[in-house]
């Protein structure tokens, strides 16, 4: 089974910016929808942003025009870029690899981001 390894994590001021990486250790490019959730402590894992193999992203309205989600095929990498940051952003993030067939569902380790205000 494919497994992720998330870098990028930390503690940053709010309005400041991080970019989270994801890389996977097979190929992703047609094989793989990528992604990322968060978890907000107290809370459920909440989705964050998806792409598909083509490229085609989508986000949820709380990041939505803050964040942004793209992937390198060639490195099986996909990235969150995340600008603006809030305090309500403080969560574990995780990536996700969800295959085209089957739809399984693979997870990275989660990785703290930190905003203070």
């Amino acid at each position: 089974q494919v497994q992720l390894v998330e870098s990028g994590g930390g503690l940053v001021q709010a309005g400041e910016s991080l970019r989270r990486s994801c890389a996977a250790s097979e190929i992703i490019g047609g094989f793989y929808t990528m992604g990322w959730y968060r978890q907000i402590l107290g809370k459920q894992r909440e989705w964050v942003a998806t792409i598909t193999s083509s490229g085609s992203s989508n986000y949820a309205d709380s990041v939505k025009g803050r964040f942004t989600i793209s992937r390198d095929n060639a490195k099986n990498t996909v990235y969150l870029q995340m600008n603006s940051l809030k305090a309500e952003d403080t969560a574990v993030y995780y990536c996700f690899a969800r295959r085209i067939i089957g739809r399984t569902d693979y997870w990275g380790r989660g990785t703290q981001v930190t905003v203070s205000s």
